[in-house]
């Protein structure tokens, strides 16, 4: 089975188990996918093999038939036998060659970069389906982030590549419109969605990549 190419929505959540705690998380992926949400990306950076797995039992529980792609976040060996749409890994994780052998066809592969030599890279590399960039604004979401590399560059990466962009970092419902006008197809939001009430968080951000407040 080979799988549809990949066709972002303009807002991608990332749920972060060291934000909403493994409890909440679930109910929270729930409450923003009926706000909208499509793409949902689990991250748990200091879990423990079985409970990231029992996590992503969970989510696929709670988002069944929602029409919600998940996403995990550099876990390629859970990503191999879960039911989910993609795997997101950085640039310390395996290469995405060798995340294809183990994952197959049918599911996504996502490429973090942070510079104009990793996007060539990501752009070029038939196993990447969709390059992420960033940071493009200051973040705390990440320990120890990449430096920021900001609108301009996010526009260059759109005139080297036509595979989805994806671009991370600061991103919020104020500076939103700025990223997508910028290149980006989509925009992966973590802080500015993993706060309560998080079906109205989600909601702010769909209502302001559609230009609206």
């Amino acid at each position: 089975m080979t799988r549809e190419p990949p066709r972002p929505p303009t807002v991608y959540a990332i749920a972060d188990a060291g934000v909403l705690g493994c409890e909440l998380l679930p109910a929270a992926a729930r409450e923003m996918a009926e706000s909208g949400i499509r793409w949902i990306q689990i991250r748990a950076k200091r879990l423990a093999d079985d409970a990231f797995h029992l996590l992503v039992e969970r989510c696929c529980r709670e988002l069944e038939g929602l029409g919600v792609d998940l996403w995990i976040d550099d876990r390629v060996d859970l990503a191999s036998w879960s039911e989910v749409a993609g795997v997101h890994v950085g640039q310390e994780d395996l290469p995405p060659s060798a995340v294809r052998r183990v994952v197959g066809s049918a599911v996504w592969i996502g490429r973090s970069t942070h510079d104009r030599r990793q996007a060539v890279e990501a752009a070029a590399d038939p196993a990447v389906d969709v390059v992420a960039v960033g940071p493009i604004f200051p973040t705390t979401g990440k320990e120890g982030p990449n430096p920021v590399v900001g609108l301009r560059h996010l526009a260059e990466v759109r005139r080297l590549t036509d595979k989805p962009l994806v671009a991370i970092g600061g991103i919020d419902a104020a500076n939103l419109r700025s990223v997508i006008e910028s290149g980006a197809d989509s925009v992966a939001v973590l802080g500015a969605v993993c706060r309560p009430p998080f079906a109205e968080s989600a909601a702010r951000l769909i209502a302001a990549a559609k230009g609206g407040p």
